[in-house]
């Protein structure tokens, strides 16, 4: 079934005042089919996507250019210091408002945990002390990869080692993080999630499901768009305060792109490295998405 019958398929099956979701991994295009859908229903889109919250990388992450902000109304984009800790709970207090807005929502991004906290719940777990971030942090540096506080996991809180994504040293940190914090295991915590914001069966749920082969092509054509849209003054723009632990500085290419600027990596070397970077990123979104969506409404890519 081709693209334009699939969503006329769902556009036809979609009422004008459901809570609309479309998760998908990155290049997938599911910020034009929230367009689409909010210029022929109505809406506001809501950004989910951890990365485009921040304030200081537009190209980078892929934020939609002003002429679609212009066609229907965006939020949640950009709306965040690019020096500020941003965590899936600050972003479900900024989404859930919209539930209530008079306007029906079309939540869109890559994130899956964004997607989760919405309509599984969230428990609200104490904030990270400076000190343990900078331990891990530490600890991240000096082994070389997040190997050690995972295995920290395996011996301590076996629950949450079970749980939580291995391979991303970012979620493998944060459980790390509860753990030392609190005392107690995040996957405890989770167990004392409350009842959901937006409950999955009263939304209409979509997940771009999208070929590997496709979608690494146009990771690689989308990266060099970047280029040409001005991903490297951009990144100028921000080295002068670069931070790599800083949760903006994850941006897909900034490192590499930063490291180019200092000298360390040819132009050619960054955007391979960054390419291959984005494709792995993908692969673990396109990992999650059939893992925790499979009741989700699946768009076939191409």
């Amino acid at each position: 079934m081709s693209l334009s019958v699939q969503i006329s398929h769902h556009l036809a099956a979609l009422s004008p005042e459901q809570p609309v979701l479309i998760a998908g991994p990155t290049a997938s295009g599911k910020s034009a089919l929230a367009l689409e859908i909010a210029e022929r229903q109505g809406g506001v889109i809501v950004n989910a996507d951890a990365l485009q919250v921040f304030d200081n990388w537009r190209v980078l992450t892929a934020r939609p250019p002003a002429q679609d902000e212009a066609r229907a109304p965006h939020a949640l984009y950009g709306h965040v210091s690019g020096t500020s800790a941003y965590s899936v709970g600050h972003w479900l207090r900024d989404a859930t408002p919209f539930l209530t807005s008079g306007q029906r929502p079309i939540f869109v991004g890559g994130t899956g945990l964004y997607f989760s906290a919405l309509t599984e719940g969230l428990v609200e777990i104490p904030p990270t002390p400076d000190s343990i971030r900078a331990e891990g942090n530490a600890r991240r540096a000096q082994d070389g990869d997040h190997l050690g506080l995972l295995a920290d996991l395996d011996a301590e809180d076996p629950q949450t080692a079970q749980k939580v994504d291995r391979l991303n040293p970012m979620r493998v940190q944060r459980a790390w993080e509860v753990l030392r914090a609190t005392g107690q295991g995040l996957a405890a915590w989770q167990a004392m999630t409350p009842p959901p914001a937006l409950p999955l069966e009263t939304a209409y749920p979509i997940v771009m499901d999208a070929d590997k082969d496709w979608l690494n092509d146009r990771i690689a054509q989308r990266f060099q768009i970047m280029l040409d849209s001005g991903a490297l003054e951009e990144t100028q723009a921000n080295l002068p305060n670069w931070d790599p632990t800083l949760p903006s500085s994850k941006a897909i290419g900034a490192p590499e792109l930063i490291a180019y600027l200092q000298g360390d990596m040819t132009l050619a070397r960054a955007k391979e490295a960054a390419t291959v970077a984005t494709r792995q990123f993908a692969k673990r979104q396109r990992t999650w998405f059939r893992a925790r969506m499979k009741s989700y409404h699946h768009i076939s890519l191409p």
